[in-house]
């Protein structure tokens, strides 16, 4: 009753210029009224007055129905909006802290990365300075010998000089050490020439040029020159290191600080 009372209402509120069409607007009344009572003089005054105040009460409950309507509408479209837009800034707020959250993410990944690669850094430096320090711990003792052991550094003069003769394999070959060493070179010399005409069957002469020796700064070793000065073989005490440090160094590095798991392939 209430609802097709309300849709009654609606449709002639925009239907009718005035907005309750079972109610006669109140100046129409008042006219009718005026007029009938013109036309018989049935009603008294009190009872004309009465017929008004029931007809302005009833304008008016009309008016409070109609208005709660409009406010219950009001209110429903307010909730709807307000939801709306609830939901709109909720998906604002979870989009921006998803995007905060991934930048944050990120930074620390990078972070880590960082770190990592500064420790890893660390780790590699540590371990380059205790190879260099071994290395050259092992460049002093050489050094030494030559001082300590003439014996020794002879038969190693003698084999460094040997070495020279099997790779060159001519007949005129001269040899370069330090002025210090002339003496003990000749004998290595001597010896490292008969010990070839004993393995190879041919002669070679050997001989020491003393115009160019090695810098007294040397850890000592020769020079083995061939092919007409244009063919020289560095059997220096620092290059046959240098050569050493390159072939073992991953054999010390494993030594040292273990099997790298990441090292696939070895020279």
């Amino acid at each position: 009753m209430r609802n097709a009372k309300a849709t009654q209402s609606e449709l002639s509120w925009t239907q009718h210029p005035f907005p309750f069409p079972h109610v006669i607007p109140p100046q129409q009344a008042i006219q009718q009224c005026t007029t009938k009572m013109s036309q018989s003089h049935a009603l008294s005054d009190d009872q004309v007055a009465g017929e008004l105040r029931k007809m302005t009460a009833f304008i008016k409950q009309e008016a409070l129905e109609k208005a709660r309507e409009i406010q219950l509408k009001a209110d429903e479209e307010f909730a709807i909006e307000k939801s709306k837009l609830v939901r709109q800034e909720t998906a604002a707020i979870d989009t921006l802290y998803e995007k905060k959250f991934k930048q944050a993410a990120m930074s620390q990944q990078i972070t880590r990365s960082t770190l990592a690669n500064k420790t890893r850094l660390r780790v590699l430096g540590g371990r380059q300075e205790l190879l260099d320090e071994l290395f050259q711990n092992a460049r002093e003792k050489v050094s030494k010998v030559a001082a300590d052991d003439q014996k020794k550094y002879q038969a190693m003069l003698k084999g460094l000089v040997l070495e020279g003769l099997y790779y060159l394999n001519e007949e005129n070959v001269a040899v370069r050490s330090r002025k210090k060493d002339f003496d003990i070179t000749k004998k290595a010399i001597e010896e490292a020439t008969k010990e070839y005409k004993d393995n190879v069957g041919s002669e070679v002469t050997v001989t020491l040029d003393e115009s160019e020796p090695l810098p007294e700064g040397s850890a000592g070793g020769v020079f083995i020159v061939g092919g007409q000065g244009k063919i020289e073989i560095n059997n220096t005490f620092e290059e046959r290191l240098r050569l050493l440090e390159i072939d073992a160094l991953p054999a010390v590095r494993e030594t040292l600080f273990g099997k790298n798991q990441n090292r696939r392939f070895y020279d």
